[in-house]
């Protein structure tokens, strides 16, 4: 609450939304993803962190500059819209603390360089992310960190893959295209035993759907280009950390110098309001499109982790507190590819587009045969598809039109 007629044009703003956050643990998370990294009354009352921009940070005296008193001292270390971008989202993740960069490879890339060096091994889910495995090949390979590669259905069989000089296990569920739903809890209490660490890619479900330090992950990895920002305008990575991680993710991130500009900051922080809401009927219209496609006939299996025939489904309603908009399906075999173009070509409200967690629904072809996850042995063709905020009636007659686009297209 503002006060009204401060002399000198100074006014008074109730108690730091911080202080107010700390004093009750009874908040849920959307009560949370209203008030994490404000401080309205740091920033003249107003609602939101400003937007800063600027490198040099002044000190009044040559002793304050040389002791580096001072909240801040560099724009690329720290600035009130990075802090409190940072500690909203370790508060979200129940992190010991969180840093932002400029992409989520470039997450991904100072995670993995924060806990590897020369003559270590990492263990990664053969259904990994394709640029984390590109990373690991043709970048890892070159300062001598050896990358060997897992079912994603290990579990806790993993400790059969461990050698002297395995420091890491790289975890994601559910996988990238492929959708697998690997066992965190096993996979990371087999790593801990074997002093190693566990990364995650936690980009689809973000900390709202799991929370991955409280099920044994030490580094966790998210896109906040996707969901945290919402609105397909902004490129972000996010790493979080528990106690044991934390020191040196924060120290590489320094050296490395990857930091996020100040207006992507301000608007995932912006995201972040927005993001329960939109996870939720993203998630609830994608669970019904999902199922209406598992009646259709040219599809074989629908793969989303919330249906039982998903491998993994299992972990997933164990561990799992929801589902975003994001799954696959498999086509029937001898669906032609110009049949499948057909379909997918002439959708009004799917764009046929890579990246996701946006507003708006999407659509594209891969080939899971590529890949040698075991789990993935698909009868024919595969879609992708993420759905948006549109109407989910709008986009079932979208999609029901394209099958008899497809139909069309065979019978020819």
């Amino acid at each position: 609450m503002i006060a009204a007629n401060i002399p000198n044009n100074e006014i008074k703003v109730a108690g730091s939304i911080s202080q107010i956050m700390k004093k009750s643990k009874s908040f849920s998370v959307d009560t949370e993803l209203m008030h994490l990294g404000r401080e309205p009354a740091e920033h003249y009352g107003f609602v939101n962190t400003p937007i800063y921009r600027g490198s040099t940070v002044l000190f009044p005296t040559m002793d304050d500059f040389v002791h580096l008193r001072g909240r801040y001292d560099y724009g690329r270390i720290k600035t009130p819209i990075s802090e409190a971008l940072d500690t909203a989202w370790a508060s979200l993740c129940k992190a010991a603390g969180a840093v932002t960069l400029p992409s989520g490879v470039a997450a991904i890339t100072v995670a993995l360089l924060s806990c590897l060096k020369a003559g270590d091994r990492i263990l990664v889910t053969d259904s990994v992310y394709a640029p984390t495995r590109r990373l690991c090949d043709k970048f890892l390979t070159k300062y001598g960190i050896e990358a060997d590669y897992y079912d994603p259905m290990i579990g806790a069989d993993i400790a059969k893959l461990f050698t002297p000089n395995t420091k890491a296990v790289f975890v994601e569920a559910p996988g990238s295209l492929t959708f697998e739903v690997q066992d965190i809890p096993a996979i990371a209490k087999v790593a801990h035993d074997n002093g190693a660490l566990v990364l995650m890619d936690n980009t689809w479900a973000t900390p709202l759907y799991f929370s991955p330090h409280e099920h044994g992950v030490d580094l966790a990895i998210e896109a906040g280009t996707k969901y945290l920002c919402g609105h397909s305008d902004v490129l972000m990575g996010l790493v979080s950390a528990n106690e044991k991680a934390w020191p040196a993710l924060k120290e590489t991130h320094f050296m490395m110098g990857m930091c996020a500009s100040a207006d992507d900051q301000f608007l995932a922080l912006r995201g972040m309001r927005t993001m329960s809401v939109r996870l939720k009927q993203q998630g609830e219209a994608a669970l019904n499109i999902a199922r209406w496609l598992s009646e259709q006939p040219e599809v074989a299996r629908v793969l989303h982790p919330a249906l039982p025939c998903c491998p993994g489904h299992e972990f997933w309603k164990r561990d799992f507190t929801g589902a975003c908009g994001l799954f696959a399906i498999e086509l029937q075999k001898n669906i032609s590819s110009e049949a499948i173009a057909h379909m997918v070509d002439g959708l009004e409200l799917f764009g046929i587009g890579a990246s996701w967690g946006g507003f708006e629904s999407l659509i594209i072809p891969f080939d899971c045969k590529i890949r040698t996850t075991r789990t993935c042995e698909p009868k024919g063709s595969c879609l992708r598809i993420h759905i948006g905020l549109e109407d989910e009636k709008d986009l079932i007659a979208d999609l029901q039109a394209g099958f008899v686009r497809l139909q069309q297209t065979k019978a020819a």
